[in-house]
């Protein structure tokens, strides 16, 4: 077994990567491949345990359509930017829940949810758009991946995957889920500040792409404000204050419009 003193030297040899967009290097634990395995295994599951609305569903219908645009801009930047390589992890699913809190996130190789909680937040289509370029935006970051890889490395002892899938699947997979929000109440906000921003960054260009005006993400994320109510102090919240997340963004729109075809 490997202890955690092994588990942080791994990822000394691991060759760093760079994520899309953002430039930002980064070095994860985990090799795609495993990542893309639980990912379809979970998300089957995920889907058996959810209330799955009817693919005849209006609103079904609304977000496979937002799904399939923002998709498309996905693998046509990774194409045009030198992740080409990347594009075969992808194999792209869209669904929605019957539920109420207030949620929505993609796992490895573009396997979206949706939970109807949201959809009253996002308003219409362009508000899906802003929602589903950000969620988009962690799986093509890897976010998952170097979440997972810290929750190993702190509640599994630092143990390599594959053992903690045989000998703690249970955890393993708790683990998975949180790194992807699909155990969390508030699935947008559920990654760190760093995270949050980087997705925030992605998706505006990912919906300017798509044909979505991306000015659409500040008054998207000044109605969650608006949800939220009071705000937690930043330095002892793990996402971004409302109003850090809102300026960020404004301040990447004059790139985003450069992305932006009516």
């Amino acid at each position: 077994m490997k202890t955690i003193f092994q588990t942080f030297f791994l990822l000394f040899l691991v060759a760093c990567t760079t994520v899309p967009i953002s430039g930002r290097k980064q070095v994860k634990l985990l090799p795609e491949s495993q990542m893309l395995s639980m990912s379809l295994s979970s998300y089957d599951q995920v889907k058996q345990e959810l209330n799955l609305l009817p693919d005849t569903d209006p609103r079904v219908i609304l977000v496979k359509k937002v799904g399939a645009k923002i998709s498309t801009a996905v693998n046509t930047y990774l194409s045009n930017n030198g992740y080409k390589s990347r594009l075969e992890e992808f194999q792209w699913e869209f669904n929605v829940a019957e539920d109420n809190t207030v949620n929505a996130w993609c796992m490895p190789g573009g396997k979206v949810m949706f939970y109807t909680g949201i959809l009253p937040i996002t308003e219409d289509e362009v508000g899906i758009a802003v929602v589903m370029g950000h969620e988009i935006a962690h799986a093509v970051a890897r976010h998952g991946n170097e979440r997972m890889s810290q929750g190993l490395i702190v509640q599994a002892g630092g143990m390599a995957l594959d053992v903690a899938t045989s000998q703690k699947a249970e955890l393993t997979r708790s683990i998975f889920l949180a790194s992807y929000g699909a155990a969390s109440q508030l699935g947008i906000l559920k990654y760190s500040r760093m995270h949050e921003s980087e997705a925030d960054q992605m998706g505006l260009i990912f919906m300017a792409m798509a044909g979505y005006d991306p000015i659409n993400a500040v008054y998207f994320w000044e109605r969650m404000a608006a949800l939220s109510g009071q705000n937690p102090t930043e330095l002892l919240s793990t996402h971004p204050s409302d109003e850090t997340r809102i300026n960020d963004i404004k301040h990447h729109l004059p790139k985003a419009y450069e992305y932006y075809k009516k």
